[in-house]
């Protein structure tokens, strides 16, 4: 069953959340970064992207960019930017996005549950992602972002939770850049923190919805620091890191969809030949086509959107794999038309986040940059719990989950 603890968190003040809060690390790149944190001192960027304080172009892996991290880290403790609550609290993290609001659960998930299997993942991760991450995690002493949970729901926590928020204003309550309003209440009463820990250890399992490399370099510097001391007794403070659990119910995963860089030799109407093996083909004009279903997807080329759908016979409805949208365009599509056989080392294929639109695929091909662009329908929350729970893994570049999590809400020490 899944451990969750209640901790002492690191906050800020009410009236700095907002600047203090920031988009996952891994959302950004430097000079994105750079220019999202300019002017704001307080910007948790300064910590998680710590590169943004050297010139343009310095490394992010040396050594000094992640001493930088603790000593900005310190110096927010030190000018009370971030101050530790005084008992073991768990807190409640809601995010409204299009008028549809997600309440999660934050607290402490436990080390053991990863290595067990308990916490359960559907991507691969990369050493070098896992290695930056455990370097920061490990300076830092803290789990200074959290990661992205869900859980099969449980209507009884859903009612505490429900109870909480009706009855109690957000202690931070603010809209951020990109439209999305983040709230979040702090749970501070012993019986119901109680309530809610009891609920939580009937939960089987625990499913990283978003943020693996995070998840994996928490729980492999709990468990180094468990191994480096002879006297531990597991109830250390680094046998836990940081998450907010969501229930499976709230959430809903966006399209993650394909722009290629080039036609490998092909004309258009060759490909159109070629994908007609495959898929029924209807051509759709100049105006975007969004994919209507499982197994349906939309391709721009040339200057005109096409409908494409999958024949039957060309998956396996009893494969959990092979049954995804993301196989049946690899297997169909970008293996043998486009000789594109691995996702995540060919530099001919991009990919780009639902949030963004169809509009932006069409941009891209449109520039010159890409020559074609494919849209998916998105994976839902059972095929990805399902892909869990059978110890599968999905390909590449599968989910894309949003609003993401802001990082500095609340922060996690190990000690």
């Amino acid at each position: 069953m899944a451990i969750l603890k209640a901790f002492k968190g690191f906050r800020p003040p009410a009236d700095l959340a907002k600047q203090i809060a920031a988009r996952p690390y891994d959302v950004l790149n430097s000079a994105e970064a750079s220019v999202e944190a300019e002017g704001n001192p307080y910007s948790l960027l300064h910590i998680t992207k710590p590169e943004i304080d050297f010139p343009a172009g310095t490394d992010e892996h040396i050594e000094e960019v992640y001493q930088k991290a603790k000593e900005n880290f310190d110096a927010f403790i030190a000018q009370k930017w971030l101050v530790q609550d005084e008992k073991e609290c768990l807190y409640i993290y809601a995010q409204t996005m299009n008028g549809k609001t997600q309440y999660g659960l934050a607290g402490a998930a436990g080390v053991e549950d990863y290595m067990n299997g308990i916490i359960k993942k559907h991507e691969l991760t990369r050493p070098d992602k896992e290695d930056d991450r455990m370097k920061h995690v490990r300076i830092n002493n803290a789990n200074i972002e959290p990661v992205f949970f869900s859980y099969r729901a449980v209507p009884a926590i859903d009612e505490i939770i429900s109870t909480i928020v009706k009855n109690n204003a957000p202690i931070y309550d603010f809209v951020a850049d990109e439209g999305f309003v983040h709230h979040f209440w702090v749970i501070d009463k012993e019986e119901t923190i109680t309530q809610l820990l009891d609920l939580f250890e009937k939960v089987p399992a625990t499913y990283v919805a978003d943020g693996h490399h995070r998840t994996a370099a928490a729980a492999l510097v709990g468990n180094e620091k468990k191994r480096n001391n002879p006297n531990h007794t597991g109830k250390e403070e680094y046998n836990y890191f940081l998450a907010v659990h969501f229930p499976d119910n709230q959430l809903q995963i966006i399209d993650y969809n394909r722009v290629v860089k080039d036609l490998n030799g092909l004309t258009s109407k060759e490909i159109i030949e070629k994908l007609n093996q495959y898929f029924a083909i209807s051509e759709k004009g100049t105006e975007i086509y969004k994919p209507c279903c499982l197994h349906n997807f939309s391709m721009y080329l040339a200057g005109k959107w096409y409908s494409l759908t999958a024949k039957s016979g060309t998956y396996n409805d009893n494969d959990p794999i092979g049954v995804l949208d993301v196989t049946i365009l690899s297997k169909s599509v970008l293996e043998p038309i486009f000789n594109i056989k691995d996702l995540r080392t060919d530099k001919r294929i991009d990919f780009v986040g639902g949030i963004r639109g169809l509009g932006e695929l069409q941009k891209r091909v449109d520039s010159g940059e890409m020559k074609v662009a494919f849209a998916l329908f998105p994976v839902s929350m059972k095929q990805l719990l399902d892909i869990a729970d059978t110890d599968n893994i999905m390909p590449p570049k599968t989910t894309w989950f949003e609003p993401k999590l802001r990082s500095g809400l609340v922060i996690h020490t190990l000690d």
